[in-house]
């Protein structure tokens, strides 16, 4: 038939410019979606597709059941950075952090970089007063002098508990604390130096909750509050390579940003795991065990879990097809 359309095929072709236009929109407002990324708008979709929501079901069981196979307790929280979606078990309760406070301190050393209050490449000697014992090296050293980058990078790369001290007295101990709870984090407390056990004894933890040591790498992720060369240097030293329980359950291959802990009865780790297309966050604090290593156990397997799930999601199209 020809000549001019009759009003119900009016209809459809506007119903289908509409929908077109409206897919043009979505993928104009989101630059990643250009690049060939999956995208905020288009990962929120996602997560609340019934076939994805059900996976991340599926994940959230084989997590709680980890946690509660530990001997102890065992809290996490998961977030997807390109969706924003998070989800955990006991993300609100106060668990000893053991030296995965060091994010706070790390974060804390830059932002006064940032305000002019440190010098991060000036040779600085080691008080021996400072100086304790646990994991690290300096305490094996006659008299080391090193910039403060330096002490940052043992404190996280080896945890080097005196170099931690040295940070600490940098910046401030009460300072820490203060910028936490200036950035919302109200519950990531530093009230002790390394080694410190009188204190400790006297209740004195280091102590967060895995949902702040979330939204505190979230904040290191996105680089909030610091100048974009406070922002790579802090990430330079976060992503060096690490044996960490939450790396087992990583490939090799895939860049992790992450601080480990341990203590007696306390196992920690959490990180920034950068899966293309897909990065995440993954926090897991362990306390009362019975050993340490079922901690790490427990975190290593869970970090597996979470990887596999947003590999899945990374690799696959909008019905669940491996197509990358």
């Amino acid at each position: 038939m020809t000549g001019t359309a009759g009003p119900r095929a009016i209809g459809m072709l506007a119903a289908v410019a509409v929908s077109w236009a409206a897919a043009a929109a979505a993928t104009t407002d989101d630059p990643s979606d250009r690049n060939g990324a999956p995208g905020i708008a288009a990962a929120r979709v996602l997560a609340q597709d019934p076939r994805a929501s059900e996976l991340r079901r599926a994940l959230q069981r084989h997590l709680e059941d980890i946690a509660a196979s530990v001997d102890g307790v065992a809290g996490y929280t998961v977030v997807d950075l390109t969706s924003g979606e998070r989800f955990g078990r006991l993300q609100d309760e106060q668990f000893p952090t053991a030296s995965t406070i060091k994010l706070a301190i790390l974060y804390e050393l830059f932002k006064q970089a940032d305000e002019g209050k440190q010098r991060l490449d000036e040779p600085l000697p080691l008080d021996r007063a400072h100086v304790v014992g646990g994991s690290g090296v300096l305490d094996e050293l006659t008299a080391p002098a090193m910039p403060l980058r330096d002490y940052a990078t043992l404190m996280i790369l080896l945890s080097d508990n005196t170099a931690t001290n040295v940070v600490i007295e940098a910046v401030g101990m009460e300072n820490v604390t203060a910028r936490m709870s200036e950035l919302g984090l109200v519950r990531t407390l530093l009230r002790r130096r390394m080694i410190d056990m009188e204190a400790a004894r006297r209740g004195d933890e280091n102590v967060s909750t895995p949902a702040e040591i979330a939204r505190l790498l979230e904040i290191i992720h996105r680089g909030d509050g610091l100048t974009k060369e406070s922002h790579e240097g802090l990430l330079t030293i976060l992503k060096k390579p690490k044996s960490t329980a939450l790396r087992a359950g990583v490939p090799q291959n895939v860049p992790v940003a992450n601080k480990p802990g341990g203590l007696e009865g306390v196992a920690v780790d959490a990180g920034i795991v950068y899966v293309e297309r897909r990065p995440y966050i993954f926090s897991m604090m362990a306390t009362y065990l019975r050993q340490a290593s079922e901690g790490n156990d427990a975190i290593g397997e869970a970090s597996r879990r979470v990887f596999d799930y947003f590999n899945r999601l990374a690799r696959s199209s909008e019905y669940g097809r491996r197509i990358r």
